[in-house]
């Protein structure tokens, strides 16, 4: 399994599409983490699970959690946040509980300088996004290198890191697909 994290509007989704194209089974933590979320706490969209409480979303982060170490399929990718940013402070997006049961091959970070970052946001109206200024999307991206790092320690796994500033996405794809091999 290769764990792909990043900020929204870093362009996982749009460098996920390499492994899409590989042969390889993209799932979305966040996605799966909605539909037991909506089931059990009544959320309407995925943009509502970072205002759960923290226990709440613990425990649906259990119950991915359990159905990921399940999972037998070996060309997995994990796309997933490195750390949330609640109101209450941030929430590592990989609990150490899970990510020791994961079999994690290697950790990808995608950022990318936070001026593109901001505008990407701004032309994404799929998604329900509290605002967030320039500092705070900083604050973001430096926790999530030291996520990165903790969550590399625990797993064992080898860490990269990824800028994807625009007009470098065919650069980071290939480089993306390298990881792949």
């Amino acid at each position: 399994m290769i764990i792909v994290m990043g900020l929204p509007g870093a362009g996982k989704s749009t460098v996920l599409q390499v492994a899409s194209d590989a042969g390889w089974k993209v799932l979305n933590y966040g996605t799966l983490m909605f539909e037991i979320a909506s089931k059990e706490y009544g959320i309407a969209d995925r943009d509502m699970l970072r205002k759960l409480p923290s226990q709440k979303q613990k425990k649906v982060q259990e119950k991915v959690g359990k159905m990921l170490s399940a999972e037998k399929e070996r060309k997995v990718i994990l796309d997933t946040h490195c750390s949330i940013n609640t109101p209450k402070g941030y929430l590592p997006g990989l609990p150490f509980l899970l990510l020791k049961d994961l079999p994690v091959e290697r950790l990808v970070l995608l950022t990318a300088p936070v001026a593109h970052i901001l505008a990407r946001r701004k032309k994404d109206a799929s998604r329900v996004r509290d605002e967030q200024g320039a500092d705070s999307l900083k604050e973001h991206d430096e926790m999530n290198h030291y996520y990165l790092a903790t969550y590399s320690v625990v797993s064992g796994a080898p860490a990269v890191i990824l800028q994807n500033a625009d007009g470098k996405l065919e650069e980071v794809k290939s480089k993306f697909a390298s990881y792949l091999e």
